[in-house]
């Protein structure tokens, strides 16, 4: 089921610059018993992307509610939602002018049944040949251009791996093709520091405060290849 602006019978404009330039940002978060998990931290993620985009921040109290709604009628205990948030529609090229109104889609799924496989049994990794680019006026946003990430996707699926570890065009670790990455180094935990590129997820950003409150030192740096080539 998805929900268009807030309605279930509506569509989303061929024109959207989500469409045609990619030009909004997403989310995905898990649904648990019908209730958003983590949702602080998820509206956090909007409203941050939506401020480095110049796109209005959406009203997140209609937000929750529309997956609330949408969780229900997956009635499982476990469901994975998607909020996309867009600049809406607006005149050709590439010039924001006359975008009004924005876009929202909220969309809930099955949630994979894999992932607790994964919790127990751990995934297939890989390094990736292909890097990602630096961009900085983009870095740490899940913005709707994913196109790295589906070539890199690619890769890892050729090569029998479940994910794959993402280095930059300068050789150091960025992420997974679909995760943030925390790696153990001479009993130090480091998390790479996604100055120039990558996601800011939700979760590692969990895990982040998760470790403050615990006392557990965790370094945000750039970490090179050969620091982990024999871990």
């Amino acid at each position: 089921m998805i929900l268009v602006n807030g309605f279930s019978n509506a569509t989303v404009s061929a024109l959207d610059r989500g469409l045609t330039l990619g030009d909004g940002l997403f989310t995905t978060l898990h649904l648990k018993k019908q209730t958003p998990v983590l949702w602080s931290y998820h509206t956090q993620r909007i409203a941050n992307g939506c401020e480095k985009l110049k796109l209005p921040v959406p009203d997140f109290d209609s937000l929750y509610e529309q997956c609330c709604e949408l969780a229900a009628a997956v009635a499982d205990d476990n469901v994975c939602g998607k909020i996309i948030v867009t600049r809406g529609c607006g005149g050709r090229g590439y010039s924001p002018l006359g975008c009004d109104q924005s876009t929202t889609i909220v969309s809930a799924h099955a949630y994979p049944a894999h992932y607790h496989d994964w919790q127990s049994t751990g995934v297939a990794l890989g390094v990736a040949d292909q890097r990602l680019g630096w961009q900085p006026m983009l870095a740490g946003l899940k913005t709707l251009n994913r196109l790295e990430q589906v070539l890199l996707k690619k890769e890892a699926q050729a090569k029998g791996w479940l994910e794959a570890l993402v280095t930059d065009v300068q050789g150091s670790v960025v992420e997974g093709v679909s995760s943030n990455c925390f790696i153990r180094i001479n009993d130090q935990w480091i998390t790479p520091e996604l100055r120039y590129n990558g996601v800011h997820g939700v979760m590692r950003a969990h895990i982040l405060s998760l470790m403050q409150q615990n006392h557990i030192s965790c370094e945000q740096r750039c970490i090179e290849m050969d620091q982990i080539a024999h871990i």
